[in-house]
């Protein structure tokens, strides 16, 4: 998904926090807040720049991809603290993996780790349907341990669903996909039910952590036809003048505002109305 660049008032704050080593000075991992707090994890700023527009060919991100692939090859640590729900030096693996793909799509680190997790969701779907036994045996397999924490028990998290794009076979990708959309609790670190289920209320923040999760799936290859109810509906909640208002309440300080302030009514719906344009873009419709 092609962003719009915003370089603006957002990204210069963020940028000018950023270490020489690539990383922000609170810890590495954190996708459950928005990066409205300072001092920011490095996830929060990672996600906040890229929903700016900010790509691995601009330097504070090619300083952060450097510092995780560093890390993927053990020749640092990240700054962390570990975590006791999760073998912590998979779930390491698996959180760096996933940001080097989402902006090196090519890079060979992220891609063994990814192929790993595809030979596990593979199996897990090799009778038609998801099998969750045949996920926990095709895991402990895959990586020696079995499941230990909720990111690795339920797989559809924003880490797994992000590596396993482009990774699977045509008809596996599309079980997937499926799976994904009936979740009855949506991706995780998105806040959101099922994803086939849009929103009661268009201007709420409820519609932007939903089309959040979309987002991600718009990159998978069987999207089309499958996100065509969700073309649909936002077609449906056009304003008057053809554009798109999801109203004061979705500025999350995550996905917005991509304008250096909502103060105008106007540069909160061309945000807005720019966000949904993309998206409508990127699945064909």
């Amino acid at each position: 998904m092609e962003r719009v660049k915003h370089d603006g008032r957002w990204a210069r704050e963020i940028i000018a926090l950023q270490r020489d080593d690539g990383t922000w000075g609170n810890s590495f991992h954190s996708l459950s807040a928005p990066a409205k707090r300072y001092p920011l994890t490095t996830e929060q700023a990672l996600r906040r720049l890229r929903v700016l527009g900010y790509t691995i060919d601009d330097a504070p991100v090619r300083r952060t991809v450097d510092c995780m692939i560093a890390c993927l090859e053990d020749k640092r640590k990240i700054d962390d603290y570990r975590e006791k729900t999760h073998d912590w030096d998979l779930f390491t693996k698996l959180m760096l993996s996933a940001w080097v793909k989402i902006f090196d799509p090519d890079n060979e680190y992220a891609l063994t780790f990814a192929r790993r997790w595809a030979r596990v969701i593979e199996l897990a779907f090799a009778n038609g349907a998801y099998d969750h036994n045949e996920y926990t045996k095709a895991y402990e397999d895959e990586f020696g341990i079995k499941p230990r924490g909720g990111r690795e028990i339920d797989y559809i998290s924003f880490y797994q669903v992000n590596l396993l794009n482009g990774t699977l076979a045509p008809e596996t990708e599309s079980l997937v996909f499926d799976h994904i959309l009936s979740h009855p609790h949506g991706i995780y670190y998105f806040n959101y039910d099922r994803l086939d289920i849009p929103p009661t209320e268009f201007a709420s923040r409820n519609t932007s952590s939903w089309l959040a999760s979309l987002e991600i799936l718009a990159e998978y290859n069987s999207v089309n036809e499958k996100l065509k109810f969700a073309a649909d509906w936002l077609k449906t909640n056009r304003n008057a003048d053809g554009r798109w208002d999801m109203g004061p309440k979705a500025n999350d300080r995550v996905y917005f505002p991509l304008s250096d302030s909502w103060r105008d009514a106007g540069s909160r719906i061309a945000d807005c109305t720019e966000r949904v344009e993309v998206f409508l873009k990127t699945i064909g419709h």
